[in-house]
């Protein structure tokens, strides 16, 4: 829902960056601080502020960078980079070039508000050396059962509403991100996870999109996940177990409105989570794509659950699929919100997440029920020691001089502010434990914000919005 990102694949579309690359120098480029700390023992992690949305860019003056910065996406062309972002409030994706220092010195929208059509979440940038195929940009519709993907060039000149395609292969969700595995995971077929964010009577799904051609998004065939014994009930998955699952094919998909798929849910028996959000797979390890985390971020205990068969502060689930079979795979529960005895007592319900090769990064959400004690803070849970440490927490800037600029009315609640994705992109700039992380500022306002994709959908909207660099944090 209200964030998403998640993974975004962060290949250099020309060839791997070289390291060091010594034409990189990070600065605070923005006028806009950092709106972020860091926690207790990451002294050495540095924080450059990138692009805000008070930034006027050398070639493009006009330009506004939107509010609800979320799912993101770096690539390289020549001597140049392009940050591919969605603005998911505005229902719009913007491109921002940056020369080969890194500085930010164009912005353009590639994805309009009527083109968008829904909220945009996360979303990943599949190429060609990772995935076998694109340069293709999926970002998600998030408004409703009835929103589709959308795919883009994050190459092409800038759009209107139709320079986009959305897509009847990966089906109708309410959808956080939808994630290609690589190339290598399972040779010759094309393997897309998507996450459902649904708080309604079927729940969230974790769905899969399975084609045998590499490449092929309208051709396969989608699935939901289910425990092999068919209970649906999600807190009856404990910390610490591992259940046996599979996804089940949902027939006839490209033809079923959403609300014809979340009526197979239960014909399907497939599991009722909480929310799915965002997902992500482990890098450099032997399982590859096979080994694979995601968030549930939870809902309140009433309604549809008024029983709590699901989280309600937010859940980390581990999926290790069948080395010859994406269709089967072993279910774990890493961390459990509701468990307040247990190493994840803090979570207020984790969206964004982001894997590397030995830490999981887990990104805290806003929720609609207010209980936050805390404002959104970014998780490192070690894969190999199942440690978990804070790393940074949002500034809202609540009690300095420039307080009024993000809290223009009224002290932002704790935890209203949320992140956007966070992505390596080490390799694409060829500068270790190097990431991009987006911050969605919501009491952030003003009529200089205001449609700034110029589409007639989100017109009213008028949030800024923050993208921060992240030198030296662990791979």
């Amino acid at each position: 829902m209200l964030l998403g990102a998640g993974f975004t694949a962060c290949k250099d579309s020309d060839s791997p960056g070289k390291m060091p690359n010594k034409d990189i120098v990070f600065a605070n480029h923005s006028v806009t601080p950092a709106l972020i700390t860091k926690k207790a023992g990451f002294d050495k992690l540095e924080i450059f502020s990138l692009i805000s949305s008070d930034d006027k860019l050398a070639g493009s003056p006009a330009f506004v960078f939107g509010g609800s910065a979320d799912g993101s996406g770096l690539m390289k062309q020549g001597d140049v980079y392009h940050l591919i972002v969605n603005h998911e409030d505005n229902f719009a994706v913007s491109r921002i070039t940056l020369d080969k220092t890194f500085k930010p010195i164009k912005g353009e929208y590639i994805l309009n508000s009527d083109g968008g059509q829904w909220r945009l979440c996360s979303a990943t940038l599949a190429t060609p050396e990772e995935h076998g195929f694109g340069p293709m940009y999926l970002t998600c519709g998030e408004s409703g059962e009835e929103s589709k993907t959308n795919l883009l060039d994050p190459l092409d000149i800038p759009a209107n509403a139709a320079k986009f395609r959305d897509n009847n292969g990966l089906g109708r969700w309410s959808a956080e991100n939808a994630v290609p595995l690589p190339k290598t995971t399972y040779a010759g077929k094309t393997v897309i996870l998507i996450g459902e964010d649904d708080d309604k009577a079927s729940g969230g799904q974790l769905a899969m999109y399975l084609s045998n051609t590499i490449g092929d998004l309208d051709n396969g065939s989608l699935y939901m996940l289910k425990r092999t014994d068919g209970n649906q009930k999600e807190t009856d998955i404990k910390t610490g177990t591992t259940v046996d699952v599979e996804f089940v094919k949902i027939d006839n998909h490209t033809a079923l409105t959403g609300a014809d798929i979340n009526a197979k849910v239960d014909v399907l028996k497939a599991i009722r989570f909480g929310r799915v959000e965002d997902i992500d797979y482990r890098k450099g390890s032997a399982e590859g794509g096979r080994d694979i985390f995601f968030n549930v971020t939870g809902q309140a205990k009433s309604g549809v659950n008024a029983d709590g068969s699901r989280t309600v502060a937010g859940r980390t689930y581990r999926l290790k699929l069948d080395a010859a079979n994406p269709l089967k795979g072993k279910l774990e529960l890493l961390l459990d919100g509701d468990d307040k005895s247990g190493p994840a007592k803090d979570f207020q319900n984790p969206d964004n997440i982001c894997v590397t090769n030995n830490y999981v990064y887990i990104q805290e959400d806003a929720n609609s029920y207010g209980t936050e004690t805390h404002d959104a803070i970014v998780y490192q849970y070690n894969i190999n020691t199942r440690e978990l440490k804070q790393v940074l927490e949002l500034d809202h800037r609540r009690t300095t001089a420039d307080t009024k600029t993000y809290n223009p009315t009224t002290p932002s609640a704790f935890g209203s502010w949320e992140y956007g994705a966070l992505i390596d992109i080490s390799e694409t700039v060829g500068v270790e434990g190097t990431f991009a992380l987006c911050i969605q500022p919501h009491s952030w306002r003003g009529t200089k914000y205001l449609n700034p994709d110029g589409g007639s959908k989100r017109a009213a909207e008028n949030q800024a919005s923050q993208i921060v660099i992240l030198k030296g944090l662990p791979k």
